[in-house]
């Protein structure tokens, strides 16, 4: 388009006001700017003249109706005519209008938008189309694409809504211009410009001529441009504009190759829209995981690839009748295949096995380059394979061949000899050859001269009435070659016993050329053998019978004789009138019928029903007289639609009515054998079509069964009605149409039952030849038509929806005909092939209605005789019920129903119930829904009463007996319950009141603990070397005396230094007696040399691992040991890790690869372990350090904020189940003011609980003080003294057992806040003290038989010795606690979140180097073994990182920070471990209510957690893999980092004690090793064990 401004305008067609809008046709106009102003100028003149009130303003369509429609002109001011049209209640118009020819007309146009996109034109057009008439009128919105011609080049429409106008307000999204905002009366829909995800392939992107949609060329799909990656640069994206033609496709230059060649290769040209390959990763896919590498050549403009072909050993294999097989190839650009094309491989010597009759001649015509060898006779692709062969220039002709000849046919079991000729025949006549007839044997060939060959003596056999059997030649010495036959030569073989049965079909076979005679003697047909002396004559025919009775008259044709020679079909001729007669037959001689033959007249009389709507299907019977006759009938509408489906009798023809577009009475004419009309003066009236207005009720229980009723109009019309309801079936079914008639049933059967053979289902519901109806995953139900406006269906029941689920769309099918709102033809003309069937009425399930007895019991007693009422409970639901739906009945007795409610129904039955069987079923049916609810059971007779007074007696008396202690005793009951009833309000009290503060702090915890948390604090991150020897030695080892050497604090003046941890492994002098350190030294360094041969470490491992007594324990030392001696060469220690991880793979594929690396019971599956370890540590730091460290103050800080019981260690605010404290202790917070002479700081304002003992008092105090201080420098609680100023005198040592502490059921309760009652703001000192009070261990090591903090054990002898009063204290359901574990998740979400994203995700689009190397080599590795397995991959992926690095992580945070992991912490920990560990499982959870609380407390948020860490893998995965040098620099690199961390002699002398305690095994495994044999490092070792154990060093050790 040019850059002149159009404006775009939709108008109504020129029509009277009385027409409604929607009825009109409405036409899309584009002015030009330019003629807008210059008609505006022409009217008003130059902009700065007045005009005076012209005649012609304003000339517009008024929103209103005048009574003589005149549009009439609105009085304007000069100021607003200038412009002002936006501020004015009418829109303007001018006198001269602007004229402009429409682009586009459509049937109730509302609203335009247009946007210009990629040099087109597209115009958004707002419809409602529809008439007056129709109750409904579909709604859809336009899209129209325009060239810079302004020709309309596309158009799609999408449903929007249903039966509302858009409204003329059309925008687009101002922040995303790809979606449209339209709106209609009742709601605002926000639609995508364009759905491009549709089309699958470039041809049918590029073809839908959409402006929007464009093919992504790197990405393979059709996209809008904005969302194709790296969209700007070059043929990244094809847009329309382009062309199909600009496709990206490849040609392969050579597209044949021989099977034979050597070396064959790909050469690709790139056609179409393709950007530059140069740099890329690219290579050819031949599918199943077969790529060979490509490189690109040619330059920008011309693109050619050179591809190296697929292995010979995995070409496909050829189809069985084929001598090629076509590959399809694909060019890969950065692992996704963006073209493909196809190329054939051809087998010359496949040609002669697939045509054996016709080898040489298939071989030169074949498409390929083959030659044919003589001397072979073969088949070959070479002709250096043959000398004498036949090039492909030479013809057809050359190949030797038999010359097609007639022979004459021979009977069965005669001998007889065959001649055959030959063609280019080049064999000498010592060449053997054999005739070849098929299945029955071969001949012998004797040459008769260089060009003919005779068979001799050839028998064959046939029991058919004649055989023709195939005549070849073959090699004698080289069966199956066969002389080419291009023509089949056959010969054929007869029996004249076979197929005669009379002397006429014996005799005719003469005509054959089969010698045979009749017999009459023996009525049989036999060979001739002899000349006939005479000729002979057989008797005339005989018509047994004429098979049809009458005809109407017609011309005389004799048809050509049916398959049987029994029957003669012919043509009656014309008859002036009605007559009878005998058949005459002439042949040779002539037979007459014993039957009459009759002409007859056929009468048609009436037509019933005389009248149907207009959609057809109304079944019509015709009748009349003798309508029987003639073998071909036709029913006439309007002399050019049929009735179909036709069936008749002497008396009747019955069809369906086809469908016709207007209302109108028509002919119907009756056609015998395409004669005139047999039917005078018969004509149906078709009416409008019936109207379906609503349907009620619109639910159904999912048994079905309910009645719903259709109301409208136009009932009448219809025969028979079917309600189809989709959706709800579990496969195909087919239901028959019913019939008007009485009775209601379910029309679902089978789909094998649905027609007979041929018939030809069709998808929706059509009716077929057979007079079935066919339809997909729906159920049908025969309705019944009640009178014109009403008609009743029952709901059919559904199988595959769930409760609740969304509203099941219904079609109604009147007269066997799809049921749906009339539109305009114009829209069903113009978007036919994208209208789909919109059902306008939809049916709810929901649940079948639940029902029980009012005491919920299963037996119900009732005696004969007596009136019985009975009352039904029933859940609630949302079915609406009516009264006379539901049906109550006690065996076969029908109950009343008096009474019906949403929770109750009434029923009675005032007849005795009587009956042979002494129980009844008491059942409730609603609809198709049956249920049993209890049984009755019906009572004895006379007996039964005497035994019932009798008893009474007998509990009369003693009742009056019981009386008095009844008495008595009501008193004492009355008091137990009232203060029962009380005891149950309070609990009630207390259940509502935690339930109430549990919500609280669900909502306020999470934003005071984000406001509370400190960020400023630094993190106190653990050095490398102390991060390494925590994760390799987490315990105490038996090889150690010592873990963590950490001395005691020397508190006496400086509190806060720093203290050094300490390890046998860190660097420092190796303690060893100055007489023993030359030989160890030699000993050790030669030692250190054989660890670092990959030969002789392999072999020392696994000669290790096979001792049994070698304990796990062992193993994981070994490997740690190993680490820390290997550090400063990790390349080396990598590949040994990857030697012996090969090893163990080799050992699991074998059994079960998915348990692989799930523990921890190899030398090397802990090396691995170390090995991440090292490898990401500096992404620990960088990247998780900080959101860990703030999840683990973010847990500490919530369980300080509520009670902890320092006793048995359980909490109010905690994650595990077990650690939860489960009372309701009333805990007030109190802010102290502490001053404390460390750490840097004076005084503080702490926050403390009231019910804290003094011990966690001081906890919370030097947390506050220090928090900058790695704990490790922390004063221990027992070393510091809290002192109390109550007053300006007075003072108190505050401690947690003294003198006043209480004493309650034998145990001494701990001092608290509340205990000394400390007020808030209270001030408090806390001081070093050189006196340690020895009075009190630690706290939570004391014996709770002697101690408690804030709860008494709750075991059955504490509960006896409690007091009255004691017992009956304030409980609650300790349960109800729970709710405190989702409170503390809430509070925790957002830090944990954070954790699992910054585990979870690539920083700067790049992995740690550690884990995209290994897993690449896990990838590798399943590659190599044939583990196709994605489930197996991601095992070996999590069990590797997430489960050997991250779980041991995030369980032990003291591992890398230098932190007090308390026991709560620990606890929390756990919870979140299992979450992760859940997180990167592929097993599916299995939970319940029984399910423990660690698994249900996550379970909402693991499958949003899964599919992250299967993002990541995918991230990795997708990543450009590693190579082997940038690994290794990266290991070289961490290695230099960290090179005087540890002493490596004392990891190699702990690896000897090793080595020395299996010597002999050692040394038997190198020998048996022969690599280390002949290397000799048996002996190498020997001296090691020499240098080591000499005398010297046996001091050494007893020193």
């Amino acid at each position: 388009m040019d850059a002149e401004a159009l404006l775009s305008a939709v108008f109504p067609t020129c029509q009277p006001l009385r027409v409604s809008s929607a009825a009109r046709a409405s036409c899309i106009f584009l002015f030009r700017g330019s003629a807008v102003r210059g008609s505006r100028k022409a009217e008003w003149g130059s902009e700065n003249s007045v005009p005076t009130a012209p005649e012609g303003v304003a000339r517009s369509t008024p929103v209103f109706v005048q009574p003589a429609d005149i549009c009439v002109s609105p009085q304007l001011q000069p100021e607003q005519l200038d412009c002002g049209a936006a501020h004015l209640q009418h829109p303007l118009a001018i006198v001269n209008p602007v004229t402009a020819t429409p682009i586009f007309t459509h049937s109730g146009l509302t609203a335009v938008a247009v946007a210009s996109v990629n040099n087109y034109t597209v115009v958004f057009l707002g419809t409602a189309s529809g008439g007056l008439l129709k109750a409904m009128s579909g709604l859809f919105s336009l899209q129209i694409n325009l060239d810079s011609t302004m020709k309309v080049i596309s158009r799609r429409s999408i449903l929007v809504a249903y039966g509302e106008p858009v409204h003329p307000i059309m925008q687009f999204d101002p922040s995303d211009s790809t979606y449209l905002y339209l709106m209609t009366s009742y709601q605002m829909t926000r639609v995508k410009v364009a759905a491009c995800s549709q089309y699958s392939t470039c041809t049918e992107c590029l073809a839908a001529a959409d402006a929007y949609c464009g093919w992504c060329t790197m990405e393979t799909r059709c996209s809008l441009q904005h969302e194709c990656t790296n969209f700007t640069g070059a043929n990244f994206w094809a847009s329309v504009s382009e062309g199909v033609q600009q496709c990206p496709s490849m040609t392969i230059l050579e597209p044949e190759i021989n099977i034979d060649k050597e070396n064959p290769a790909l050469i690709i040209q790139i056609n179409g829209t393709i950007p530059n390959l140069n740099g890329t990763n690219i290579s050819c896919d031949y599918g199943n995981n077969i790529h060979t590498v490509a490189r690109v050549a040619g330059d920008y403009v011309n693109q050619f690839i050179y591809c190296s072909l697929l292995p010979h050993k995995k070409y496909p294999a050829f189809p069985d009748d084929q001598d090629h097989v076509v590959v399809e190839t694909s060019l890969r650009v950065n692992n996704k295949n963006i073209i493909r094309a196809n190329f054939t491989i051809y087998d010359c010597k496949r040609i002669g096995h697939i045509y054996p009759k016709r080898a040489c001649t298939s071989c030169l015509s074949a498409r390929w380059k083959c030659h044919w060898c003589p001397s072979t006779y073969s088949c070959v692709s070479n002709h250096s394979q043959c000398e004498d062969a036949l090039r492909v220039e030479q013809k057809k002709i050359d190949c030797p061949q038999i010359v097609p000849a007639p022979l004459e046919p021979m009977p069965t079991g005669v001998s007889r000899n065959i001649m055959i000729s030959l063609a280019n025949a080049t064999f000498s006549k010592e060449t053997a050859l054999e005739c070849h007839f098929g299945t029955d044997g071969t001949f012998e060939a004797r040459w008769v001269n260089s060009s003919a060959v005779e068979c001799v003596h050839v028998l064959l056999h046939t029991s058919e009435k004649s055989h023709r059997f195939p005549v070849n030649l073959q090699l004698k010495d080289k069966p199956d070659r066969f002389i080419d036959s291009p023509e089949v030569m056959t010969v054929e073989v007869y029996n004249c016993a076979t197929g005669s049965a009379d002397c006429s079909q014996c005799l005719g076979r003469e005509d054959l050329g089969h010698r045979c005679l009749w017999s009459e003697s023996s009525s049989s047909c036999r060979l001739q053998t002899e000349p006939p002396q005479v000729s002979e004559v057989c008797p005339p025919p005989e018509i047994r019978k004429a098979e049809a009775s009458c005809c109407c008259p017609s011309p005389l044709a004799l048809l050509p004789p049916a398959s049987s020679i029994h029957r003669v079909v012919c043509q009656t001729g014309e008859a002036p009138e009605a007559f009878s007669d005998v058949v005459t037959v002439n042949v040779s001689r002539e037979g007459r019928s014993r039957e009459r033959y009759s002409y007859v007249l056929p009468v048609v009389q009436s037509i019933a029903p005389q009248n149907g709507p207009k959609a057809g299907g109304t079944r019509v019977t015709i009748r009349g007289s003798r309508l029987d006759v003639g073998s071909e009938l036709r029913v006439l509408i309007n002399s050019s639609k049929q009735c179909t489906d036709l069936s008749r009798t002497d008396s009747t023809i019955t069809c369906t009515m086809p469908a016709v577009a207007l209302t109108t009475a028509v002919p119907v004419c009756v056609q015998f054998e395409n004669k005139s009309c047999a039917s005078h003066n018969i004509t149906f009236k078709y009416e409008k079509n019936p109207v379906i207005s609503d349907i009620n009720p619109k639910k159904s229980q999912i048994s079905g069964g309910r009645i719903i009723t259709l109301e409208g109009r136009g009932f009448g019309l219809v025969q028979n009605v079917s309600m189809a309801v989709r959706g709800i079936g579990r496969e195909h079914t087919v239901g028959v149409l019913a019939r008007r008639g009485p009775g209601m049933q379910q029309g679902c059967v089978p789909a094998a039952r649905s027609c007979a053979a041929g018939a030809q289902p069709q998808d929706g519901l059509e009716r077929s030849w057979c007079g079935a109806l066919t339809c997909s995953h729906s159920c049908f139900q025969r309705c019944k038509v009640h009178t014109d406006t009403a008609i009743t269906c029952p709901s059919p029941a559904a199988s595959n929806l769930t409760v609740g689920s969304k509203p099941a769309p219904v079609d109604f099918y009147l007269n066997g005909r799809l049921y749906s709102d009339e539109r305009s033809a114009l829209d069903e003309e113009m978007y036919s092939e994208e209208a789909s069937h919109i059902s306008k009425f939809s049916l709810g399930y929901y649940a079948d209605p639940q029902f029980s007895t009012a005491k919920k019991e299963k037996w119900i007693k009732h005696h004969p005789g007596e009136p019985l009422t009975l009352v039904i409970h029933k859940e609630p639901d949302s079915l609406g019920l009516e009264s006379n739906e539901y049906q109550v009945k006690i065996g076969l007795i029908s109950c009343e129903i008096q009474i019906v409610s949403d929770k109750v129904i009434h029923c009675s039955i005032n007849e005795s119930l009587s009956s042979s069987e002494r129980q009844l079923p008491v059942t409730i049916q609603v609809g198709k829904f049956n249920y049993t609810i209890a049984m009755l059971h019906l009572g004895g007779g006379e007996t039964a009463i005497i035994v019932s007074i009798v008893i009474c007696s007998i509990l009369l008396v003693l009742s009056v007996v019981a009386l008095f202690v009844f008495c008595t005793k009501s008193r004492r009951a009355e008091r137990y319950w009232q203060k029962t009833l009380l005891q149950m309000e309070e609990m009630e009290s207390q259940i509502r009141e935690e339930i109430r503060k549990g919500f609280a702090e669900l909502q306020t915890d999470m934003t005071d603990l984000t406001k509370e948390l400190n960020r400023s604090q630094g993190i106190p991150f653990l050095e490398y070397k102390h991060f390494v020897t925590r994760t390799f030695f987490p315990k105490c080892s038996s090889l150690y005396e010592e873990c963590y050497i950490l001395p005691s604090q020397q508190l006496s003046s400086q509190v806060g230094s720093q203290v050094q941890e300490t390890h046998p492994l860190l660097v420092g002098e190796w303690k060893i007696p100055e007489n023993c350190r030359p030989n160890m030294e030699e000993g050790i360094s030669l030692f250190s040399t054989l660890l670092n041969n990959k030969h002789f470490l392999i072999v020392f491992v696994h000669a290790l691992e096979q001792q049994k007594d070698f304990a796990v324990r062992d193993r994981c030392n070994l490997a740690s040991l190993l680490t820390i001696a290997l550090h400063g060469k990790l390349e080396y220690y990598t590949s040994i890790m990857k030697d012996l991880l090969v090893d163990l793979i080799d050992a699991s594929a074998s059994k079960n690869p998915k348990l692989m690396l799930r523990r921890t019971e190899s030398v090397v599956e802990k090396m691995l372990t170390n090995w991440m370890s090292i490898c990401m540590y500096s992404y620990l730091r960088e990247t998780v350090g900080e959101p860990f460290f703030l999840l683990i103050c973010a847990i500490k800080q919530q369980i300080n904020k509520g009670s902890i019981d320092a006793i048995t260690g359980k909490a109010r605010y905690t994650l595990n189940e077990e650690w939860l404290l489960r009372e309701n202790i009333e805990a007030k917070p109190r802010n102290l003011n502490v001053s404390f002479q460390g750490c840097g700081m004076d005084s503080l304002s702490v926050r403390a609980m009231d019910t804290d003992t003094l011990s966690q008092v001081k906890e919370k105090i030097l947390e506050a003080f220090c928090k900058n201080v790695p704990y490790s420098q922390w004063p221990r609680v027992e070393d510091v003294d809290l002192e109390w100023f109550a007053t300006s005198t007075d003072s108190y040592i505050l401690r947690d057992l003294d003198d006043t502490s209480v004493v309650e059921d034998g145990r001494k309760k701990l001092n608290t806040l509340a205990h000394y009652k400390i007020p808030e703001g209270a001030s408090l000192a806390m001081s070093l003290t050189d006196k340690k009070d020895t009075t009190l261990s630690r706290v939570k090591d004391l014996d709770t038989e002697k101690y408690f903090h804030l709860v008494l054990p709750t075991d059955e002898s504490v509960e006896h010795k409690k007091s009255h009063r004691q017992s009956h204290r304030k409980k609650v359901l300790p349960e109800i606690y729970l709710t405190r574990l989702l409170s503390t998740k809430g509070t925790l979400q957002k830090f944990l979140d954070d954790l699992f994203k910054a585990i979870l995700s690539i920083r700067d689009d790049k992995p740690p180097v550690a884990v995209k190397y290994f897993f690449d080599f896990l990838e590798e590795q399943a590659e190599k073994r044939g583990i196709t397995d994605p489930d197996t991959l991601h095992i070996w992926k999590t069990n590797s990182l997430p489960l050997r690095f991250w779980v041991n992580i995030l369980k032990n945070p003291q591992f890398v920070f230098d932190i007090d992991k308390t026991d709560h912490i620990d606890a929390c920990l756990s919870v979140i471990a299992q979450a992760f560990i859940d997180a990167c499982s592929l097993s599916d959870l299995q939970l319940g209510k029984d399910s423990p609380t660690n698994k249900l407390l996550y379970a909402k948020e693991i499958p949003e957690y899964r599919k992250i860490v299967q993002r990541y893998y995918k991230q990795i995965h997708d990543m450009p893999p590693l190579s082997e040098q940038e690994m290794n620099a990266h290991l070289a690199e961490e290695s230099r980092k960290y090179r005087n961390e540890f002493n490596t002699n004392v990891a190699m002398a702990e690896i000897y004690k090793y080595a020395k305690r299996y010597r002999s095994q050692i040394v038997a495994a190198l020998d048996a090793n022969p690599t280390t044999k002949r290397t000799q490092l048996q002996h190498k070792f020997e001296q090691v064990i020499a240098l080591m154990e000499d005398n010297i060093y046996e001091s050494c050790s007893e020193a």
